[in-house]
């Protein structure tokens, strides 16, 4: 599978064309809304949540609530484009109305694309680079990893997540006994934290950052349970299953840091508390004693849970903007300020979840077969049931 996006942050849509999903998947607007609305929720979002309302439509693939193997064409509308038409409209400006098209940046915000885009594509409004590099566009990855999570639905596999740090408050009552509590309880959160009263402390963290015209970043945690062994590969590079979704996560609006299972921890223990014995009955098959390794091993799932964990560094606009250089007078300035969040990290966990989700269900397709859901949910069938007896 393999998707593309378009669209700027206050242009007139989002677009996402996903190919390779199989046929008779069924798929409705509403399962992809329902993750949409999640990305939007979230203690600390902005005033933009308040202006759009994302709902998706389905303008191809997809024929009376099934799949039909053609690609899938996903819009999102931008319901603030008609107060952005004259500064981000396609067609060229009358040389008379060049005066009123306002808003032009020229001064880079520090921790954003905006200098190193307009460098590299040579442009002096920056404007140019920012609308596309905002988090806005998250807005359609999530519709794809909706689809995706959807697919993965359909062979008993789930995808969850919850936050575990924000602003240096760390969560610590974070255990659950399956995954549609941790899913349940996340939900319940408007920081989807587990732990309530960590989260009250985060919230408290996002008000004071909020007050000081600041921003504070965070830490997130995705789970995807009843993945089949041997996802992925050993024999190259860019074919282990860790190092794409490590990619994946990173390549998040903001994401700084990757782990998978304890991380870093594994640098600071032996390797007798790191490794996770191997264990096997007639009912499971293979399984692990502990899940220290995140359920990737030699680039490969091993048939535990994936746990894999993203860390978003604060927002880089900021309405007490950081020093910075107009790049027309070379001089001096604060930086540029655009509508922002103050905490976006909660809203980060879906999008970690929809970018996971993808690449998992990447996996089972180029393992299982890609044409139909009846054939490969069969594929995966017999293959587990080896598993088990091997």
């Amino acid at each position: 599978m393999r998707y593309l996006t378009a669209g700027e942050s206050h242009g007139p849509q989002l677009t996402t064309i996903l190919e390779g999903i199989p046929a008779h998947l069924e798929l409705e607007q509403k399962d992809i809304n329902e993750e949409l609305a999640r990305r939007q929720k979230g203690y600390g979002r902005g005033r933009r949540m308040q202006i759009e309302k994302d709902q998706v439509q389905i303008l191809s693939g997809v024929r009376h609530g099934k799949t039909t193997g053609a690609p899938i064409a996903l819009v999102v509308e931008n319901n603030d484009w008609k107060n952005w038409q004259k500064i981000m409209g396609a067609d060229p400006i009358p040389e008379e109305e060049k005066d009123e098209v306002k808003r032009q940046v020229t001064r880079p915000r520090p921790g954003h694309a905006d200098l190193n885009g307009a460098i590299k594509y040579d442009h002096r409004d920056m404007r140019n680079i920012l609308e596309r590099s905002s988090a806005r566009e998250t807005t359609v990855r999530v519709a794809a990893g909706a689809v995706a999570k959807k697919l993965l639905k359909a062979f008993g596999i789930k995808v969850a997540g919850q936050v575990l740090e924000i602003g240096g408050v760390q969560a610590k009552n974070t255990k659950y006994s399956t995954i549609e509590e941790l899913q349940e309880r996340a939900e319940a959160s408007p920081v989807r934290c587990l732990d309530e009263q960590a989260g009250e402390e985060m919230m408290r963290a996002i008000d004071k950052a909020k007050e000081d015209g600041d921003s504070i970043g965070g830490v997130v945690e995705v789970v995807v349970e009843g993945v089949p062994i041997g996802l992925g590969s050993h024999v190259h590079y860019d074919r282990k299953l860790d190092g794409k979704l490590a990619a994946a996560v990173m390549s998040i609006n903001a994401f700084k840091g990757v782990e998978i299972g304890i991380g870093f921890e594994a640098a600071r223990r032996p390797g007798s508390q790191v490794h996770d014995e191997i264990l096997w009955d007639k009912e499971h098959g293979y399984t692990r004693k502990t899940n220290n390794l995140g359920g990737l091993e030699g680039g490969m799932t091993n048939g535990m849970p994936i746990v894999i964990k993203g860390v978003m560094k604060p927002i880089p606009t900021l309405y007490k903007p950081l020093q910075s250089v107009d790049i027309e007078t070379k001089e001096p300035f604060a930086a540029s300020i655009e509508r922002s969040d103050s905490c976006a990290v909660p809203a980060a966990c879906v999008v970690a979840e929809a970018v996971v989700a993808w690449e998992i269900a990447n996996a089972i397709l180029e393992k299982f077969g890609h044409d139909q859901i009846t054939e490969i949910a069969e594929n995966i069938q017999k293959h587990n049931e080896r598993a088990r007896q091997f």
